[in-house]
């Protein structure tokens, strides 16, 4: 080979050698993401490299009833559907690699033969444009991997916030089916008293009926509690990965208690344009695809490059020496305006642009929203627990004393009794909904749309975009 061929094989192998796999494959980055916005650390399992399962951890974590942080790491630890998600880290870091490696060479030969002459002609041909865009690829792949990692975080503290909503659900609605199972056994007494004082004659049809219906909408409302706590503590199993054993984990008894003081909401709205991870892909997008756009716009009069080393050798006569380019060029996308490679890719930006500022206004608005959802939340549950309940246990000592006294009857009592139903129900709701809110106030901040899920949101066509985007290929 000539001077030529040894610098362009030479220059082959060293930018090849420089493309490989990180020892992590960058999970190290979306487990610090995703510790910053939940305080709990994902893990990616590898079942292909023979990794087990950590069991040990999941056992240790069901022995005991779960808590609001114990459940998302159980979440992180076992849930299936997050681990897919972790795969499309992989491929990433995949595209990555390869986009650092140069194409390998070709092989050429070709022999004719005819009047008992001879003739072959040899080459190795190497992609030089590739070669030349090779860091130019990296950089753009390299910032599709950085995305990824962003997305990965995304998703796991999207499975945060939703595993701790439908922890304070689950627990909830079992604290209202044990106190629904208590206020139908009270209905209960009184319905089977008031039969009993009916028939003495102490009792009118119309109070015995009083009280017959009490019992039955008490009745109905403990069926519908039943079904809406198994609802949700099936919706909380199948986010801890757990559902062929929905009975393997235990909750507590109630609600965490009220905290002394409301969180503030000082610089609320930058600390979301600072760390939201939506925010954060949305922008990485845009980067990438304008790294894009200025690959292809160096290379619009190039579609392709070769070059390489030939030799031809003929019976009789000496072996001929040289070098082939190959240039391809697109004279079939000259025609009137740009090109449609270029055109694509410029729409493509503006479009990424687009979406990224869409996001930062959306995340913007939703951190008032949320906000002002969570100061709501907690001033009512506040209320029902320093005003509401307490004067309903106030109106039941008076009532009480006044039963002890024989001022009023049994029945008053029980009359009472339903009326503190709405005041204990309603202060487990509202203690539920600022756990809640808490919960989307914080992803909000921090992490993503509060309902994103539910709205099958552009960052998903923005990764589209990005990674169909047109590049210059090596």
């Amino acid at each position: 080979m000539n001077h030529t061929t040894l610098v362009l094989a030479a220059a082959a192998l060293l930018m090849s050698g420089c493309a490989s796999f990180s020892p992590d494959g960058g999970f190290g980055a979306v487990q610090q993401l995703t510790q910053e916005r939940t305080g709990q650390t994902p893990v990616r399992l590898n079942h292909a490299a023979g990794q087990a399962t950590p069991q040990a951890r999941i056992a240790e974590l069901l022995k005991a009833p779960l808590s609001a942080d114990s459940a998302v790491e159980l979440a992180l630890l076992n849930n299936r559907g997050l681990q897919a998600s972790f795969a499309d880290l992989g491929i990433a870091e995949a595209d990555l690699v390869q986009a650092g490696r140069l194409r390998g060479p070709s092989l050429s030969f070709a022999r004719l033969a005819g009047g008992g002459l001879v003739e072959i002609d040899r080459a190795v041909i190497f992609n030089l444009l590739g070669l030349i865009t090779l860091p130019a690829a990296s950089r753009i792949e390299q910032g599709r991997f950085e995305q990824a990692q962003l997305q990965a975080a995304y998703e796991a503290v999207g499975l945060a916030a939703a595993t701790r909503r439908a922890f304070f659900r689950a627990v909830a609605a079992q604290q209202l089916v044990k106190y629904g199972a208590q206020v139908k056994e009270a209905a209960d007494a009184s319905n089977e008293l008031a039969r009993r004082m009916l028939q003495a004659g102490n009792f009118n049809k119309l109070q015995q009926m009083r009280e017959q219906s009490f019992y039955a909408d008490a009745s109905a409302q403990l069926a519908r509690a039943q079904h809406q706590a198994l609802a949700e503590r099936e919706g909380l199993t199948r986010l801890l990965g757990l559902a062929d054993t929905p009975q393997a984990f235990t909750l507590p008894d109630r609600l965490p208690d009220l905290p002394a003081e409301p969180a503030s909401a000082q610089d609320a709205e930058q600390t979301a344009m600072d760390k939201r991870l939506d925010v954060l892909i949305a922008r990485r997008s845009a980067e990438a695809l304008a790294q894009s756009l200025g690959a292809n716009q160096a290379a619009r009069w190039i579609n392709g490059l070769d070059a390489g080393y030939q030799n031809k050798s003929q019976t009789g006569e000496r072996r001929q020496n040289g070098y082939l380019l190959d240039l391809e060029l697109p004279l079939l996308d000259l025609g009137a305006g740009p090109s449609p490679r270029l055109a694509r890719a410029e729409a493509s930006l503006l479009q990424a642009q687009h979406r990224a500022a869409d996001v930062a206004n959306n995340a913007r608005s939703e951190v008032r929203e949320s906000y002002s959802a969570y100061r709501t939340a907690y001033d009512l549950a506040r209320h029902y627990r320093d005003e509401v309940v307490p004067l309903r246990k106030r109106i039941s000592d008076e009532n009480l004393l006044r039963y002890n006294g024989m001022l009023s009857s049994v029945f008053e009592m029980l009359a009472d009794a339903r009326d503190q139903v709405g005041s204990v129900t309603g202060y487990v709701e509202a203690l539920r909904d600022h756990w809640i809110a808490a919960t989307d106030l914080q992803t909000a901040l921090t992490g993503r749309s509060p309902d994103a899920a539910g709205k099958g949101n552009a960052l998903s066509r923005t990764r589209a975009v990005s990674s169909t985007s047109a590049g210059p290929s090596h």
